[in-house]
């Protein structure tokens, strides 16, 4: 940039005001540069999550769920919180229709991107009766329909504590043949 260019540059950026700090929001990763592809009808899914009558869970039970031939040092290392998060969802006052809508998409977006670990808050009331614990108690059973779903767990304090959930995927059939190709490579 030459003398003139950083003038016109500082004239245009002088009342600017910088953001406020975003470090602790948490973005699905970058979209591709290229064109965004338009879906078939054959990609779009259906919501499958179920409504209607609902167990609660009480708030003394801890909600934690492992995949038949998932490892418990694999769970133990996700609810100390040794895995990046990768993305986030915040379901926190929000209608259940509209959760069980987000939590959809969300997911749907997180095994399109290949993403492996997220961290969903949805909060936590005070009785077993309030909104936050009804939510809660729908999330432990629509995490479950996912096929994808491995795992999840209660969130550290600093994550949400009891109010978050870790949520452990599985690997796409992308990333499980990149890795098998990156140690092939060590093995021989």
């Amino acid at each position: 940039m030459n003398l003139d260019d950083e003038d016109l540059f500082r004239d245009a950026m002088g009342d600017v005001t910088p953001l406020k700090n975003c470090a602790n929001t948490q973005w699905l990763r970058a979209p591709s540069p290229k064109a965004p592809r338009v879906p078939e009808q054959s990609e779009e899914q259906e919501n499958f999550l179920t409504r209607g009558f609902l167990d609660i869970i009480p708030l003394t039970t801890a909600l934690e769920y492992k995949a038949e031939g998932i490892q418990q040092g694999v769970l133990d290392k996700l609810r100390l919180g040794k895995y990046p998060i990768d993305a986030s969802l915040n379901l926190l006052r929000q209608p259940v229709e509209t959760c069980r809508q987000s939590l959809f998409s969300f997911m749907q977006q997180a095994n399109k991107h290949g993403l492996r670990n997220l961290l969903i808050i949805h909060g936590k009331g005070r009785d077993d009766e309030s909104h936050a614990n009804i939510v809660r108690s729908y999330l432990a059973r629509w995490l479950r329909e996912f096929p994808e779903v491995q795992m999840y767990c209660m969130a550290r304090p600093q994550d949400g504590g009891a109010g978050a959930l870790y949520v452990g995927l599985r690997k796409t059939d992308k990333a499980r043949l990149e890795n098998r190709e990156r140690h092939a490579k060590h093995s021989r």
